[in-house]
């Protein structure tokens, strides 16, 4: 057999082997690293009346070194109470040997704990990126940083001078909605729209009173009238970046950083379109002038260069709390903790399992790349150098159970039943049809409540998520045991979406609106201004330099990229459960993502910005990126 090939073996055996519960496989060890991935075995018995029966034994792990893997057949959870007690035994030997394997580590104070684990090679081999994976991810980031140096030779620029100066490096991987941001970024209900759909729909809020922090000179009393009416309507909305607040801002190559903490007042129009109507770039401080309010009237440039420190904001949000935390961080507690309570043949382990694939060692190259000292972010973000970790450490002591279901999340932001919002629209979808998946295949395995919560198992994940993973996160809505079959599957539902669907829609946009460096700049030179008084040469200065310009289209390119190896939502190949029951609900399962998805292919036609984030075909099965 050829290195990376796959191939099926069969075995005839004449004798009756009586009741089949266990399969043992070993593999002989040579002396080169010759390990096996085995997906499964199956045995066809044929019975005295001649009927072939199907038995299955799931096995998707690598076979290496001289140890014998025993593979418990399919439905074993359903029997674990009548064989003699050897299923249960054969569990808890299984995670007494993962609990040694995967281990938690806090990385940093103050943040979900991780993976014990100093880099990749650190992992077990059973979640390690496959051979094809990481050619592709280390292949791409080199090709990334040749990309950087030939956009800095073809330059020849040492500094800006014009907004147009960027177009030098804006070439190469892009895609069609990149270019419509290069065209538009400037236009104000163009800002407005990617609060709905753009990067990070995750932020704005429908206000239900004028923010404490907002305020308003005497000579614009006609603006708070407006603010007023428009409060009253329903349609006045909200964007708080008070989170980086207080938070210091990096220097890089001897020159220090700036950050701002924007407040943006928003108008929602009859036809849907969100429009600001005033800009507050820091909170007011006592002893201080009060901070100036940038309005749609100012001089253009004046404020374009506020909008531009809201994009700044609005970048530093959308990687470290959106994506970094609420995804990647919060994933990675639950895969660790299905490692370390749930055993291979208990149904809840296969059916998140397809769903944590590659996460652990993605998240541990971010820790060792990206967020880790000398990485990107302290390289060109200017939330880097130990800002962003503060900053993630103040989202983690707010993040919230509510805030990972859209059902409530979306609620609670006043979000629901407006028509342009397509995030809001396509997530509640998907959290429907995800949660008819979870309950079907749920109901199958827990008859009744009362099977919940005898269940030590799947109470002891529930626990190790809240109170060890996320740090005793009981005190936000998350629980510490399940009572019914309903909180089982909201739970899981929730784990589901987030390492799914909402992944998806904080990731793929990353390509489309962070190219074009000034929609959306890594970082800000100068301060934030205090006066009207804005120039050219002011905004230049502010805007990322020509060598961060370059990093962070390469590294928006790299994270945003569609992966060769991409498994969309509800299409793994791993068949870890057997019968009919399980398969009719995975068909229902698909056949809602076929059906949202030719809803959503329609609906686009006639957008003018199609929003195709969580379109299913595009939404990966796990974060693998």
């Amino acid at each position: 057999m050829g290195r990376y090939r796959m191939e099926d073996f069969e075995v005839d055996v004449s004798e009756d082997l009586g009741p089949l519960l266990f399969v043992k496989l070993r593999k002989t060890h040579l002396l080169l690293k010759d390990a096996w991935f085995c997906n499964h075995i199956t045995v066809w018995v044929f019975q005295q009346s001649m009927e072939e029966k199907e038995v299955v034994f799931p096995c998707y792990r690598w076979v290496q070194g001289d140890g014998i893997i025993c593979l418990p057949e399919a439905t074993a959870w359903m029997m674990r109470n009548e064989v003699q007690g050897l299923f249960q035994k054969h569990g808890e030997e299984e995670l007494e040997e993962r609990r040694t394997l995967y281990r938690w580590a806090t990385w940093k104070e103050g943040l979900p704990l991780s993976v014990a684990a100093a880099s990749e090679k650190d992992l077990p081999l059973d979640v390690r990126f496959h051979e094809g994976k990481k050619i592709d991810f280390e292949g791409t980031l080199a090709a990334g940083m040749m990309d950087i140096a030939l956009k800095r030779l073809y330059t020849l620029l040492s500094s800006w001078n014009s907004l147009e100066d960027f177009d030098q490096i804006f070439w190469g991987s892009k895609s069609a909605l990149a270019k419509r941001v290069r065209q538009s970024w400037k236009e104000d209900d163009f800002f407005g729209y990617q609060f709905l759909n753009g990067v990070n729909p995750t932020l704005l809020r429908r206000s239900t009173s004028l923010p404490t922090r907002l305020v308003i000179p005497p000579e614009l009393e006609g603006l708070q009238a407006q603010l007023e009416r428009k409060l009253q309507e329903g349609c006045l909305f909200e964007a708080d970046f008070s989170l980086l607040d207080g938070i210091q801002a990096n220097v890089i190559q001897g020159e220090r950083q700036h950050l701002a903490a924007p407040l943006v007042m928003l108008k929602m129009e009859p036809d849907g379109k969100l429009l600001p109507m005033a800009i507050q770039l820091q909170p007011p401080c006592s002893g201080s002038p009060d901070p100036p309010l940038f309005l749609p009237s100012d001089p253009s440039l004046t404020w374009l260069l506020a909008k531009a420190w809201v994009r700044n904001s609005d970048f530093q949000l959308h990687e470290l709390q959106a994506h970094l935390l609420k995804t990647h961080l919060v994933a990675e507690v639950f895969a660790v903790a299905t490692m370390r309570c749930l055993p291979g043949m208990h149904p809840i382990f296969k059916l998140l399992i397809p769903h944590l694939r590659y996460t652990l060692e993605i998240n541990t190259r971010a820790r060792t790349k990206l967020i880790s000292d000398g990485g990107i972010f302290d390289q060109v973000v200017n939330t880097g150098g130990g800002g962003h970790l503060d900053v993630l450490r103040k989202a983690t002591a707010c993040l919230t159970y509510r805030s990972l279901c859209p059902p409530d999340d979306l609620a609670d932001r006043g979000l629901l039943g407006i028509p342009s919002a397509l995030y809001a629209h396509d997530a509640l979808r998907l959290w429907d049809i995800i949660s008819r998946y979870v309950q079907g295949t749920v109901h199958l395995y827990y008859s009744e409540d009362e099977v919940v919560q005898s269940d030590p198992e799947v109470q002891a994940w529930c626990q190790e998520i809240t109170e060890i993973g996320l740090c005793g996160a009981q005190e936000r809505g998350f629980p510490v045991s399940f009572q019914s079959r309903a909180e089982l599957c909201h739970f899981v539902t929730m784990c589901i979406f987030t390492c799914t669907a909402q992944h998806s829609g904080i990731n793929q946009g990353q390509l489309d609106w962070y190219a074009w460096v000034p929609n959306a700049p890594c970082t800000m030179r100068k301060p934030p201004p205090t006066t009207k008084d804005v120039t050219l040469e002011m905004v230049m200065a502010t805007l990322p330099n020509v060598h961060q310009a370059c990093l962070q289209m390469t590294i928006a390119w790299h994270l945003g990229r569609f992966q060769p190896d991409m498994v969309p939502l509800g299409h793994h190949k791993e068949e870890y459960f057997s019968g009919p029951g399980y398969k009719a609900v995975l068909k229902r399962f698909q056949e809602d993502l076929n059906t949202l998805e030719r809803e959503i292919v329609a609906r686009n036609e006639g957008l003018d910005l199609p929003y195709y984030y969580l379109q299913p075909s595009r939404i990966e099965n796990s974060i693998t990126i």
